[in-house]
């Protein structure tokens, strides 16, 4: 007998080198000790945290978390996810036929009682990157855990484990998921501040061309016909 998992959800793990997640620590405290030199985030996300800021792309460690971690591992998850599908299947897709971009990137610095409400992001990929956590934040309790949700509520009498799934903040490591994904970060008692970054990126159709190609179907890139 076989058991087989219909309709996977594709997240992907990584995991960032000791000196880089190191130069971002450094980074969230500076940004923390000054938090008006950097944009507050908080007026267009939902969570309800101490500060959200935006990071700036010169600053230290930023371009190397994009261009080494970030887009890399969103284009790992579109080859982990479009390659299982037959070549006419895949759309625009194909490699060399798309480019990744970043929208944006912030830091999130909670404290006791702060939570982030179960939500999606824009774009096509979200992600989080953990940097810091307070000691008390283990896998024995829901704590300061991200949750990823399923599209009906979990229910255990009912077998349906696999609406929820949680995750264990451990700095360093991130996690890469399709825009569209629900997701929410739990609250945690006690002392101390949970820091994390989060990114929106875009993936979009066709190579780098020098002039906008007008109306284009994401399907097959071919001009559509002009309607009313």
């Amino acid at each position: 007998m076989e058991v087989v998992d219909l309709f996977p959800r594709s997240i992907l793990k990584g995991e960032l080198p000791t000196p880089l997640l190191k130069e971002l620590l450094a980074l969230g405290s500076q940004v923390l000790k000054n938090p008006e030199a950097n944009p507050d985030a908080s007026l267009k996300l939902a969570g309800q945290l101490t500060q959200q800021r935006e990071l700036k792309p010169g600053q230290p460690g930023v371009q190397r978390l994009i261009g080494d971690h970030l887009l890399p591992g969103c284009e790992r998850w579109i080859r982990h996810v479009i390659d299982r599908q037959p070549p006419q299947g895949r759309g625009p897709w194909g490699v060399g036929n798309y480019q990744l971009k970043l929208i944006d990137l912030w830091l999130n610095c909670q404290i006791a009682g702060d939570y982030n409400p179960t939500h999606t992001h824009g774009g096509s990929f979200s992600g989080v990157i953990f940097l810091k956590t307070p000691p008390q934040i283990t896998a024995n309790s829901f704590d300061g855990q991200l949750c990823f949700h399923g599209p009906e509520e979990w229910h255990l009498q009912s077998f349906r484990t696999g609406m929820a799934h949680y995750v264990l903040p451990v700095p360093g490591e991130f996690y890469i998921f399709p825009a569209w994904q629900p997701h929410s970060v739990m609250p945690f008692r006690g002392d101390g501040e949970r820091w994390s970054l989060a990114f929106n990126a875009t993936a979009i159709p066709g190579p780098p061309r020098p002039q906008a190609m007008g109306n284009i179907s994401l399907s097959n890139q071919r001009p559509m016909v002009q309607g009313f």
